[in-house]
């Protein structure tokens, strides 16, 4: 059998699991997960690999309606790719009617010339007779190439997906390392484990208002540790204080959070130092989104 190799594109509404449908797909924590929409803001760029097969998986940020320029960015990311792939996967959650935010992007794909499978993730929570309604619902849209229900945090039915997915590969050369899982560096995963451990400890309306910057990163001469100092940027004093929290507490449960994390990436023991600083209106600033690290 010759070897193939291909990209692939994940797309949908925020929060319908497409970092969580990634990361078991590749069996790694490589893009951050929360329950808060638009946690994803980069297209991360995932590597499985198997005897025969390279699949190159673009994670794409969560399609929605933008507010700002952050929001514009996120927007243009998820979308600039989709006649430039092999294929597409449309990742839906197991709502009962296809609501306006997935109707919007489905008459996107009708231009789209690009194969398109549907993802039906969360089916954990469905029975037969309701899966069966909506893949019914989503057929009738005449988009889809192939519908494929899955539970992505139950890893219920993924690897037919993954088979699936191959079948739509052309013939191609091997363009990543065998065991490279991400093309992202290591700093931008680590930013992106703390800026998860934030979202998951702040559950206010300030998250998106918050990005993180890796100041230095460096190993020690002696010893198996590596040296992190990090900041968090948010648009308030408010803010700030929130981040921090009384005392201090939750950012040294954010700290604590993601250190474990970052250990278990990097294979090592790690000293993290957090700093919380205020830069208002980032988000509006094209020179801070590139700052951190927001390019197209």
């Amino acid at each position: 059998m010759k070897f193939k190799s291909g990209f692939v594109s994940i797309l949908g509404r925020p929060n319908v699991g497409k970092s969580t449908l990634m990361n078991r797909v590749i069996g790694e924590k490589i893009a951050i997960m929360s329950d808060k929409p638009q946690t994803t803001r980069n297209k991360i760029q995932s590597v499985y690999t198997d005897e025969n097969f390279q699949i190159v998986f673009l994670d794409t940020p969560g399609i929605h309606k933008p507010k700002n320029k952050l929001g514009e960015y996120m927007v243009k990311a998820a979308t600039s790719t989709l006649n430039d792939v092999d294929l597409v996967l449309f990742v839906v959650d197991d709502s009962k009617t296809i609501g306006p935010g997935d109707r919007r992007i489905i008459e996107d794909l009708k231009k789209v010339k690009t194969p398109i499978i549907l993802v039906i993730n969360k089916i954990d929570n469905l029975n037969k007779e309701e899966l069966i309604e909506i893949v019914d619902n989503y057929n009738k849209e005449g988009v889809f190439t192939e519908i494929v229900p899955v539970s992505a945090l139950k890893g219920a039915n993924v690897n037919t997906l993954i088979d699936v997915v191959k079948k739509y590969i052309p013939e191609g050369p091997q363009y990543f390392p065998s065991d490279m899982l991400t093309d992202q560096p290591e700093r931008v995963l680590v930013s992106e484990l703390i800026r998860e451990k934030v979202l998951h400890y702040i559950h206010e309306e300030i998250p998106h208002g918050v990005a993180v910057e890796i100041e230095t990163m460096k190993q020690r001469k002696e010893g198996d540790i590596i040296d992190i100092s990090a900041a968090i940027y948010c648009e308030r004093d408010s803010h700030k204080g929130i981040i921090i929290g009384k005392n201090g507490k939750k950012l040294k449960g954010i700290g604590k959070a993601a250190r474990e994390d970052i250990e278990r990436l990097l294979g090592s023991k790690v000293y993290l130092q957090l700093w919380v600083k205020v830069k208002e209106k980032w988000r509006e600033s094209e020179n801070y989104i590139r700052n951190f690290g927001y390019r197209e």
